[in-house]
């Protein structure tokens, strides 16, 4: 019997290594085959993608090119008789323009006065808002509510908030003891522009708060009871395990909200629309201004250096979205490696 068994046995096992070593077919794997590529199924694609190629070339790309171009013409609505090429004219225009250095000093302290105080705060939300607590999703609903608003209705809010006879900071301030009689914030030229950051402050620590949030609770907790096991206090902890883990992310929000800011007058519009005086005017309410006097030639120009200076940004933002896209593959590459070893 057992002379008998061993063949047995033998062809049996046989059918199994071949199913075992057999490779799928050339479909993959549970022998799909991929769908090929073919002329019909091409102008199927390119007809649900025409809409959308069409809306973007139209109010996009079309606008572009024509705006461009008056950059360098004559173009003026008093008088469309003479559209004549100027050249370089209406950047020069901008250079020597009163105005120009008034504006370029009140666009750096948008950027910056808005951006590092919503940063701080923004950060300081994100970390209480990681712990615990009772009603914890209402505080997040609460403090993620302002970015929902449009940005110029937020300033006709507190155009009103700040308004020098009826406004409710003159009251909170004088009810505090702060003032003696009512501020015209709006009004005067050295406290005008503190209102509008003020307002464009409260407007942007959401975005901070949620980006860092949304960061903050990828870190594991392990990283953070092996620190307490170490003695690390909460300021150590902050700059050697928070900080750290999150800097990829607090760069592209950084950039990215340098960006919104630059190109964002409707703040400063809907508060003060660059007043008084033309003393809370940034870039891009100027730009607006001079289009509303019929300058689009001087304005098209204004609006090509914007966009130049925004570019510069955007390219810091998509490098630094490329590095973060590497360092993740690479760090998954890593670990199947350990995982395999």
């Amino acid at each position: 019997m057992s002379g008998t068994s061993t063949p047995t046995s033998g062809v049996t096992a046989a059918p199994s290594v071949r199913k075992e070593g057999a490779r799928p077919g050339p479909g993959g794997a549970g022998g799909r085959r991929r769908r090929e590529f073919t002329a019909r199924r091409g102008l199927v694609v390119a007809a649900f993608m025409a809409p959308a190629a069409v809306f973007v070339a139209v109010f996009t790309y079309y606008p572009m090119i024509a705006g461009s171009q008056m950059a360098f013409r004559n173009w003026n609505l008093t008088d469309l008789t003479d559209t004549s090429w100027v050249g370089i004219k209406n950047f020069r225009e901008v250079f020597t323009d009163p105005a120009w250095g008034t504006v370029l000093s009140n666009t750096a302290l948008w950027v910056v006065g808005s951006i590092v105080p919503q940063l701080v705060i923004g950060f300081a939300l994100a970390l209480w808002l990681r712990r615990r607590f009772r009603l914890r999703g209402l505080y997040q609903a609460l403090i993620f509510f302002p970015w929902a608003i449009s940005g110029f209705l937020i300033g006709i809010l507190f155009r009103w908030m700040f308004n020098s006879e009826f406004g409710v900071v003159n009251d909170l301030l004088q009810r505090a003891g702060l003032i003696d009689e009512p501020v015209a914030w709006l009004a005067d030229p050295d406290t005008a522009m503190i209102a509008v950051l003020v307002a464009n402050v409260w407007y942007g620590v959401t975005f901070f708060a949620i980006m860092i949030l949304a960061a903050l609770q990828s870190i594991p907790d392990e990283l953070y009871e092996a620190a307490a096991l170490d003695g690390a206090g909460k300021a150590r902890t902050l700059f050697r395990i928070t900080i750290p883990y999150i800097r990829v992310t607090l760069v592209l929000t950084v950039l990215l909200r340098v960006i919104w800011i630059f190109n964002f007058p409707d703040l400063i519009f809907g508060m003060t629309g660059g007043g008084p005086n033309d003393e809370t005017h940034i870039v891009t309410t100027w730009m607006i201004k001079i289009t509303q006097q019929g300058d689009y030639g001087k304005a098209s120009a204004l609006g090509l250096l914007v966009v130049a200076v925004l570019l510069v940004f955007a390219t810091f933002f998509l490098t630094a979205t490329r590095e973060r896209g590497a360092g993740r593959r690479g760090a998954g590459k890593t670990g199947k490696r350990g995982v395999r070893a």
